[in-house]
C-alpha cells in the first residue's frame, strides 16, 4: 500500500456521486442532467439538475430544490421542465436557461402531485401524469371547486393535517380486492396516472385538461409529429391481478381524448416512443404469461402497417433507447457482462455497435450528428456523464474523482468457465494486500431477479464488492444460467429449476476460482439479495462448504410467497402451476423445505416494509433453522426500508448493512 491511499471503508458510500436523466439540448449547447447525493443526515438522497456546456465545458450545477428530477427540454431550447417536491408534493416546474440562474416557476399545483412531463412539438402545451381515485376524477369532473388559497401557514398546516386524517380513515379498515394492494414500501390507494394537458404560456389562463378516465395508469406521455396526439400505454386488464403484464400501445386525441389501440394479441407492449419524422414508434414487447424471456423491441410504422422487431437476430436486450433528432435509434445493449451502445437505422434496417469497451451505460440521450449522452460505469468509477462523438468515448464530469483519488480500487478480472449446464461468465476482485501465493478468504456473491445481470461495472454493487476486497476477502461472482444478456436459450435454463440448476453454475464458478490458487476453499462466506437470497439459503442448505452465510432479502417459502408478495404471478410463470395445482412443486423448490440441513451460520437481513418479498419469508427461515438446528442464527429487520434497501434505501441503513454483513464475515470466516 502506498502511504495517499486507503482501503475503501463502508461509510464511503457517502462520497459517490452518481448521474441519472441526461438530455441533450435541442440546439446541441448543452447536457441536462441530474446528480444524485446521499444525505445521512436527512436519511436521504439530494436531487439537482445540472448543466454541461457542450461540446468541453465544465458542468455547473442549476437548481437547488434537493428533490429536482426529469429535466426536459422545451423544443426552442429556452426553458427546462422539471419534477421537484421542493414545497410539498411533486409538481412541475419551468426554468428558463437562456441565462442559466433563473427563478423557476411552478407549471402545476395538482392536488396529488404531478410526473412525467412532455412537451408538445410547438412548445405550447404540457402534457404530465398526475394520480387520481375515480371519486376524485368524478369531482373534477362535476366542476367542485377548490379551496381558495391557505390565508397563512397555519391554515396551511391544518389542511394537510386534516386531509392526511381524512386520507387515513378512508382506509380504516382497508380494502383488498385486487393483488397487488400493496407496493414499493406503501398500499396501493387506487389512485391512477391520468394524462393531462395543459398550457405552458406564463399569462395563460387555462387549467390542466384531463384526457383519461380510467381505473388504470398511463405511462409516459408522448406527443405525435403535429401535436394532435398522444401515444402511451396502459393496462388492457384494469381489473385484473398485476396489471401491467398485459399492456397495449395506445393512441389518444389531445382534443377529445379518444383512444385507439395499436397494439393487440398475446403479447403485452409498453413504452411508445415516437420518432422525430413522425414515421415510427418504438416500444417494448414481451409475451404475456411469461417471466424468462428477453424482451423484445419493436418498430412500428406510425400507420401500423409495418412491425420490425430489432434485436431478435441480435437475441440480447435492449436496457435503453433514445431518437436522435434525425430519427436514427441509439440503443443501450445488454450483452456478456457489459452494456454497450449500438444505432439502428430505420431506413436500411441496420443495426451495428458503435463503440466497443468495458463499462454498463444505465441511460442514454441522443443528439444532432451522432452526439450521444450517456450515464455509465466502469470497473474504476462508480457513474460519470459520458459524451459519445463520432466513434469516440471521453469522460465528461469527474465527480467521483477527488475521492477516487483518496483510496485503492482493484481491477475486476474476467473468469470463464465450464459448469454442469455449459459455458459460463464470472468475475473475481483480488483482496487489498494480495501476495502471490497466499490464500485468502472468498466472499461469493449472487445476483437477483432471478434474470439480472452483473458485469464488469455494475454501478449497484461496485461499493460493496470493492469493500469486501478492501477488508481483505477475494470476492467472486457470476451470471448463472437464467441470467440476461446471453440470449433466449441462456435465459431459459432456469426454468421450473431455480435451485439445481444455478447452483451448479456458481460451485463450479467457485471450484474454478480455487484453481486459481488465490483463495482459501476453508474460508469462504456466501451471500446474494432476493433471488441472490434465494440460492444463499439453497446453498447452503445442499453444502456446507461455506463457513458464513448472509440471505438478504430472500424468497424461501415459494407458496407463502405467492400469496403475500406483490408479483406472485411471477411463481406461476415460473413454474408452470399455480400452488393449489402443484403444491409439490413449489415446496420442492423452496429453500425452506431443507432449513432443517443448514450448518453454516446464517445471517438474515431484510426490510419491514419489503413488499417485493415480504419479511414474513425472513421470519420463517429464521424460526427454522433456529428451531431445527444449532446453526448460529441471526436476523436483523430494517424499519421503514422496502426491497431497494440496498441500492435506494436510506444511507445510514445501508452503511450499516454493509457493516453487519462483513462482520458476520469475519466472525465465522476468520475464527
Amino acid at each position: 500500500m502506498t502511504a495517499d491511499k486507503r482501503p475503501i471503508s463502508a461509510e464511503d458510500l457517502n462520497k459517490i456521486h452518481t448521474v441519472q436523466e441526461p438530455q441533450i439540448s435541442p440546439d446541441g449547447r448543452f447536457v441536462a442532467f441530474v446528480k444524485v447525493r446521499p444525505d445521512q443526515l436527512e436519511k436521504t438522497y439530494k436531487r439537482n439538475i445540472w448543466l454541461l456546456p457542450l461540446p468541453d465545458g465544465d458542468a455547473f450545477q442549476l437548481t437547488r430544490g434537493g428533490t429536482d428530477s426529469g429535466p426536459r427540454w422545451s423544443p426552442d431550447g429556452r426553458q427546462l421542465a422539471f419534477v421537484s417536491s421542493r414545497v410539498d408534493q411533486p409538481q412541475i416546474y419551468l426554468l428558463p436557461t437562456a441565462a442559466p440562474g433563473g427563478e423557476a416557476r411552478p407549471l402545476t399545483s395538482m392536488e396529488n402531485g404531478a410526473h412525467s412531463p412532455e412537451w408538445s412539438p410547438d412548445g405550447a402545451r404540457i402534457a404530465f401524469l398526475s394520480p387520481l381515485r375515480q371519486d376524485e376524477r368524478a369531482a373534477e369532473d362535476a366542476g367542485v371547486k377548490k379551496p381558495p388559497e391557505p390565508k397563512d401557514k397555519l391554515e396551511s398546516k391544518q389542511r394537510k393535517e386534516r386531509k392526511a386524517e381524512d386520507e387515513l380513515n378512508s382506509w380504516d379498515p382497508r380494502p383488498m380486492w385486487r393483488i397487488p394492494y400493496r407496493q414499493g414500501v406503501s398500499y396501493v390507494d387506487e389512485r391512477y396516472d391520468q394524462i393531462y394537458v395543459l398550457d405552458t404560456a406564463e399569462s395563460a389562463e387555462a387549467k390542466p385538461r384531463r384526457l383519461t378516465d380510467l381505473n388504470a395508469s398511463y405511462s409516459q406521455p408522448r406527443w405525435s409529429l403535429d401535436g394532435s396526439a398522444i401515444y402511451t400505454s396502459r393496462t388492457t386488464a384494469p381489473e385484473g391481478d398485476e396489471p401491467w403484464r398485459a399492456m397495449n400501445i395506445f393512441r389518444i386525441q389531445a382534443e377529445t381524448g379518444a383512444e385507439e389501440a395499436l397494439t393487440a394479441g398475446s403479447y403485452t407492449a409498453y413504452g411508445p416512443t415516437p420518432s422525430p419524422d413522425g414515421k415510427w414508434i418504438a416500444y417494448r414487447r414481451g409475451h404475456i404469461g411469461v417471466t424468462d424471456l428477453p424482451e423484445r423491441l419493436v418498430l412500428m410504422s406510425a400507420d401500423g402497417a409495418e412491425t420490425r422487431v430489432i434485436n431478435a437476430d441480435l437475441d440480447r436486450e435492449v436496457i435503453d433507447l433514445a431518437w436522435s433528432p434525425d430519427s436514427e435509434l441509439l440503443l443501450s445493449i445488454e450483452g456478456e457482462g457489459n452494456i454497450l451502445p449500438w444505432l439502428y437505422q430505420p431506413e436500411s434496417a441496420e443495426l451495428a455497435q458503435l463503440h466497443d469497451g468495458i463499462f454498463e451505460i444505465e441511460q442514454i440521450a441522443a443528439g444532432a450528428n451522432g452526439l450521444a449522452a450517456l450515464t455509465l460505469s466502469t470497473p474504476r468509477n462508480p457513474q460519470e456523464l459520458y459524451l459519445l462523438s463520432n466513434g469516440g468515448l471521453r469522460e465528461a464530469t469527474t465527480f467521483n474523482h477527488d475521492w477516487l483519488a483518496e483510496v485503492f480500487v482493484q481491477d475486476v478480472h474476467e473468469l470463464r468457465y465450464e459448469s454442469p449446464q455449459g459455458p459460463v461468465q464470472g468475475w473475481y476482485l483480488l483482496p487489498l494486500d494480495y501476495e502471490a501465493g497466499k490464500r485468502y478468504p472468498l466472499a461469493v456473491n449472487i445476483h437477483g431477479g432471478p434474470h439480472a445481470a452483473w458485469g464488469f461495472s455494475t454501478k449497484t454493487m461496485w461499493h460493496e464488492w470493492q469493500f469486501h476486497a478492501a477488508r481483505g476477502y477475494a470476492v467472486f461472482y457470476c451470471n448463472p444460467h437464467g441470467s440476461g444478456g446471453y440470449g433466449e436459450a441462456f435465459m431459459r435454463k432456469l426454468h421450473a429449476a431455480w435451485g439445481p440448476v444455478a447452483m451448479d453454475d456458481i460451485m463450479a464458478g467457485v471450484d474454478a476460482f480455487l484453481e486459481l490458487g488465490i483463495a482459501d476453499g476453508n474460508r469462504m462466506a456466501i451471500t446474494g439479495g432476493s433471488y441472490g437470497g434465494y440460492m444463499t439459503a439453497w446453498i447452503i442448505a445442499h453444502t456446507d462448504r461455506f463457513k458464513a452465510a448472509v440471505s438478504q432479502r430472500g424468497v424461501y417459502n415459494i407458496a407463502s410467497f405467492y400469496g403475500t408478495s406483490d408479483v406472485p404471478l411471477l411463481m406461476s410463470n415460473e413454474f408452470d402451476a399455480e400452488p393449489w395445482e402443484r403444491h409439490d412443486v413449489y415446496w420442492d423448490n423452496s429453500p425452506l423445505k431443507y432449513a432443517a440441513n443448514i450448518k453454516t451460520p446464517l445471517l438474515l437481513i431484510h426490510s419491514e416494509n419489503d413488499f417485493r418479498v415480504p419479511i414474513e419469508q425472513a421470519e420463517q427461515l429464521f424460526a427454522w433453522v433456529r428451531r431445527a438446528t444449532d446453526t448460529p442464527n441471526h436476523m436483523l429487520r430494517y424499519p421503514r426500508e422496502g426491497h431497494e434497501l440496498s441500492r435506494s434505501g436510506e444511507p445510514g441503513h445501508r452503511i450499516s448493512r454493509l457493516t453487519e454483513m462483513i462482520e458476520w464475515f469475519d466472525r465465522y470466516v476468520n475464527s
